[in-house]
């Protein structure tokens, strides 16, 4: 994924948890001193601070902004879809931080909140100008193993996994169908002007049902894979290694084929024979037929609304807003011609 502008936020988007720390960390771990408390950025969505304590440890806080706050609608109680994740995931036998406590907004929280261990290393896309090729190679075999690992978790349901927010169904065609008329919709809220009109994109799962019934387990998705939110660790011999997924809040239930789509946003994540290779090596993926490529452009049209469209809450601004807002256009008309031109065999 190549580097966009980086985001100017006209607001604060997260939650400033101040002498909130404390507490929260007594009733998760007990009496506990923190000796460094420090902000990170790089999220967009919730506040994250590095807690390091003097028993040694170093934590993550995550605060959800006040549930008052604007925000698209699969976007609420993230950070229990983020804490779901993490577990199913470790299960699986994926290295991800450990939930060690969270707790939804509520009498005793005003807003969400999630604490988990530390995933030491650094973020691929902060290395990546440090990484030789031979070891790019290796850490996209690691990583399609991982996903693969992932997708081999099978839910309860298709969807987003709240009921409450009405984005999950029995079948993958039903949800998949709210996951993109709730998109829609919340353009329709904040006043986002789309590129294509609201009733051709509407109908894409009527129109392509047929393809998207092709999928009948709800499998496990992080769908927010790429560089920024896979950590890598060096080795003794200055090896570069897969140290774990983090930030798991976009995750859902249902294709496995839409985890390409969510790792690589702006390109295409199936043309990378290393990925494949590592990813196939622990599980099958279907070929990449006709079914298959009008499942991806319809994740990548998702995709790409999701992120045009959270721009409105978000406050984006400058720079960044200027590009995603051209970027999502040319992403949404070049996959409707994907769809169109596959319409026929599907």
């Amino acid at each position: 994924m190549s580097r966009p502008p980086e985001p100017d936020t006209d607001t604060d988007i997260g939650t400033d948890i101040g002498t909130d720390t404390a507490e929260r960390l007594r009733q998760a771990l007990g009496p506990v001193t923190v000796t460094r408390d420090t902000a990170l950025g790089g999220g967009f969505a919730n506040s994250t601070r590095l807690l390091e304590l003097a028993d040694g440890r170093r934590l993550v806080l995550k605060t959800a902004p006040p549930e008052s706050a604007p925000a698209l609608t699969y976007e609420r109680g993230l950070l229990g879809t983020e804490a779901l994740f993490h577990r199913l995931a470790a299960r699986a036998g994926v290295r991800v931080p450990a939930v060690l406590h969270h707790e939804p907004a509520g009498p005793r929280a005003p807003a969400e909140w999630l604490l988990l261990s530390h995933l030491d290393g650094t973020t691929w896309d902060a290395a990546r100008d440090r990484i030789a090729p031979a070891d790019r190679a290796a850490l996209r075999r690691e990583l399609g193993e991982s996903l693969a690992r992932i997708a081999a978790v099978t839910g309860p349901a298709h969807g987003y996994p709240r009921p409450a927010a009405g984005l999950s169904a029995p079948d993958w065609p039903t949800a998949f169908t709210a996951m993109l008329h709730a998109v829609l919709g919340d353009a329709r809220r904040f006043g986002v002007a789309l590129p294509a009109p609201d009733g051709v994109l509407a109908d894409l799962p009527r129109r392509f049902g047929r393809r998207l019934a092709e999928v009948r387990r709800p499998a496990l998705v992080h769908f927010d894979a790429w560089e920024g939110n896979v950590v890598l660790g060096r080795t003794g011999d200055d090896r570069w290694h897969l140290a774990g997924l983090i930030d798991g809040e976009r995750a859902f239930f249902g294709d496995p084929l839409a985890e390409l789509v969510g790792l690589d946003p702006l390109g295409a994540a199936e043309d990378d024979p290393d990925l494949m290779a590592g990813y196939r090596s622990v599980a099958p993926l279907p070929a990449l037929g006709p079914g298959a490529r009008t499942r991806l452009a319809l994740y990548r049209l998702h995709l790409a609304l999701v992120m045009r469209v959270e721009a409105a809450p978000r406050a984006y601004g400058g720079g960044f807003a200027t590009w995603l807002d051209t970027w999502s256009t040319g992403r949404v008309t070049e996959q409707l011609a994907v769809l169109d031109a596959l319409a026929p065999e599907a």
